[in-house]
């Protein structure tokens, strides 16, 4: 029986990418390999318990929701991911993923929508991307730069210029680092240099703050 270690499995509103507003079941996995300054989900580097796929599912179901997330820590680092990721759109889910740009994405279900986060200098992790990702990206899949400052700013909308990641199928979405830059110095700077992005404001702190389990 197959098992992945799960450090929290909660109900909660999607605080970002497309399905912002949106009840979720989130199924938060254990174990990152990297180790970001501004990383807000320390505590699933360690620790969590070692869960089933039947048990895992039947706390999604409890949820009743369409949605649903897997997240981490980084849940990649689990191999057991990918089939967990199948095992959840074959439920009919419409499955998300949140992975940091230093994992390879080939092998993921074509059904789920990737949640790619490019590491910027600011995070310390930045030389960890695999920028081959972009080649395997798809038009539900959506990109991510967590920007901490003005460098951080400048070196993504280098990068969105590089990769041509504007006019690519999937979308590609701003996030200013909790209590680093604010979301309207972040939303000045994409509307003076008119780039094609989308801002993102964390809607789970607004409401709840900077908490597990929300």
């Amino acid at each position: 029986m197959q098992t992945l270690r799960i450090t929290e499995i909660f109900h909660s509103l999607q605080g970002e990418a497309r399905n912002v507003g949106l009840p979720t079941a989130f199924v938060r996995l254990t174990g990152c390999p990297l180790r970001c300054h501004y990383c807000d989900t320390e505590y699933a580097f360690y620790g969590g318990e070692q869960q089933s796929f039947a048990d895992i599912l039947q706390s999604v179901k409890k949820r009743k929701v369409k949605y649903v997330t897997v997240t981490g820590g980084e849940p990649l680092a689990q191999p057991g991911c990918l089939d967990l990721l199948v095992v959840l759109c074959d439920e009919g889910y419409e499955v998300s993923l949140e992975t940091s740009g230093a994992m390879d994405i080939g092998a993921v279900d074509s059904r789920v929508s990737i949640v790619l986060d490019f590491k910027t200098p600011g995070s310390g992790e930045v030389s960890r991307n695999l920028f081959e990702n972009v080649a395997r990206l798809k038009q539900i899949d959506q990109v991510k730069f967590v920007i901490c400052n003005r460098e951080d700013y400048e070196w993504a909308r280098f990068k969105l210029e590089e990769y041509d990641l504007s006019s690519r199928v999937c979308e590609v979405l701003f996030s200013a680092s909790h209590e680093q830059v604010e979301s309207h110095t972040l939303a000045n700077w994409i509307l003076e240099d008119e780039l094609d992005v989308r801002l993102q404001v964390q809607l789970h702190k607004l409401l709840w703050g900077n908490k597990p389990g929300v």
